[in-house]
């Protein structure tokens, strides 16, 4: 079944090119997949159809009908991977920064789990089908560091519960913008989808979930600072939203902050996971170390 998603228009929309429009507000939707479903008839403004070159007015509702996805195999890629521990039930990877965590429009190869099925042959769990299989959770592409991965549906669904039930740890480490005047904190905000922008998350009371992420400074450099955050739950680009929502975006993030000379993306790292043991029922904890990029950064304020 094909998905329909409405757009409401806004005047600082007034003459954007609809094909880049549409690209911009629906997450990995690339304009050349927009001119085609425009040219199928999918792409509505004001309920008439719409040629390739209309451009936005500023007020029209504009409603996209999204084809049926095609079925997609994830195939086994010979990637490496750092594999920080392994058993029969789970493994820990530290991603690098720039690696997407299982495939999508856009990026059907090169993945973690493309990496995984490699490593582990048949052997992860398939609770979330055969695009993310063994994934229990996901971190962005541009954020680097520490997830879990489960090899059997046993070990997914109790990893999953402790996730749920808040008593998986995950702590991370960013650069932010701005001075803290409060030094350690909570950010109690719900996040939901952007009501325009689809590609991004926002702080609303609207279709929302709770969100709630906690933050210590590590240290400070004038305008920036490292920070230490401990996720309570695990919306979409929570960190991101929730250090924006406050007014210090993550350092780098060009989606709800701005770009930063020199890195590719936001200074954000997954610095530790803890979480217990579906078969031995013992709580085990692994950190990584902050990765070169991550390094280089804190260098160059350190010089400042």
């Amino acid at each position: 079944m094909s998905e329909i998603i409405t757009i409401q228009c806004v005047s600082d929309d007034s003459g954007a090119r609809i094909d880049k429009y549409i690209s911009d507000s629906i997450s990995d939707l690339t304009r050349s997949a927009v001119q085609g479903i425009i040219s199928s008839g999918g792409v509505l403004a004001d309920g008439a159809e719409i040629s390739k070159n209309y451009r936005i007015k500023g007020s029209e509702i504009i409603t996209v009908e999204l084809p049926e996805p095609q079925p997609m195999d994830a195939v086994p890629e010979n990637i490496p991977l750092d594999i920080v521990y392994e058993d029969d039930d789970l493994l820990v990877v530290n991603k690098p920064k720039g690696m997407v965590v299982h495939p999508a429009h856009g990026n059907y190869t090169g993945t973690l789990v493309n990496a995984l099925l490699y490593h582990c042959g048949d052997s992860l769990s398939g609770i979330n089908g055969i695009i993310r299989p063994g994934i229990v959770h996901r971190i962005d592409k541009n954020t680097s560091g520490l997830l879990i991965v489960a090899k059997n549906d046993k070990s997914h669904l109790h990893l999953a519960e402790q996730i749920k039930a808040h008593s998986f740890t995950r702590e991370y480490e960013a650069i932010a913008s701005g001075y803290f005047k409060e030094t350690e904190g909570k950010i109690d905000a719900p996040i939901g989808r952007h009501k325009t922008e689809r590609k991004k998350m926002c702080v609303t009371s609207e279709n929302s979930r709770n969100a709630v992420t906690h933050y210590s400074v590590i240290k400070q450099y004038g305008g920036y600072a490292h920070v230490r955050l401990r996720l309570e739950t695990g919306r979409t680009h929570q960190i991101r939203v929730h250090l924006a929502y406050i007014g210090h975006a993550v350092l780098g993030d060009d989606v709800y902050g701005k770009a930063y000379k020199g890195i590719d993306g936001q200074c954000l790292h997954a610095r530790k996971i803890g979480f217990i043991h579906p078969t031995a029922n013992e709580y085990m904890e692994f950190t990584s170390e902050l990765p070169d990029y991550f390094v280089s950064v804190l260098n160059k304020l350190e010089k400042q």
